[in-house]
């Protein structure tokens, strides 16, 4: 079951936080820069497992830290270009594979419940109404509570249903 929240994710009582990155992502903005801010070898874990899997656009990687810290990376765009300076832009299909992607981790890992921003959407520039859609056909189904952080409010705990 899918929630729309308004809170705090870093404050979330999911077991799961979920976010949008792009390949070999620097993590310098949005809810990335505060997770790698808080979890620094969250960050460099992910770029030695860019550079091993060589991953694309569409696939996931779930960061176990230490105690029960669990971050799930959804690759939702391409690597970025260092002469740009900024990171790229989330691909739909990327978004959408990464959402059936996840499906699937949900599955295998047994996770309980999770909490995302509004992956590809508010840095990532993606039509929220669009990837809301593309949330609710590849995760609506899923038994376990989702909940999506609509409205970032930084030191507030989000009401969570089933938590």
């Amino acid at each position: 079951m899918i929630s729309e929240v308004e809170g705090d994710i870093l404050m979330s009582r999911a077991e799961v936080i979920a976010q949008g990155v792009g390949v070999n992502d620097a993590m310098a903005s949005g809810l990335a820069r505060k997770l790698q801010e808080k979890f620094p070898s969250m960050r460099d874990h992910f770029h030695e497992w860019c550079e091993e899997a060589n991953p694309e656009p569409g696939d996931i990687w779930l960061w176990e830290g230490n105690g029960k810290t669990k971050i799930l990376n959804l690759i939702t765009g391409a690597a970025a270009d260092p002469g740009l300076g900024r990171p790229s832009r989330p691909e739909k299909i990327a978004v959408h594979r990464t959402f059936r992607a996840l499906n699937k981790v949900v599955a295998d890992k047994r996770l309980s419940s999770i909490a995302m921003a509004m992956i590809g959407s508010g840095v990532g520039g993606i039509d929220w109404l669009e990837v809301r859609g593309m949330m609710h056909s590849q995760l609506g189904e899923l038994l376990i509570p989702v909940f999506v952080y609509v409205s970032v409010l930084d030191g507030m705990l989000a009401s969570e249903p089933g938590m």
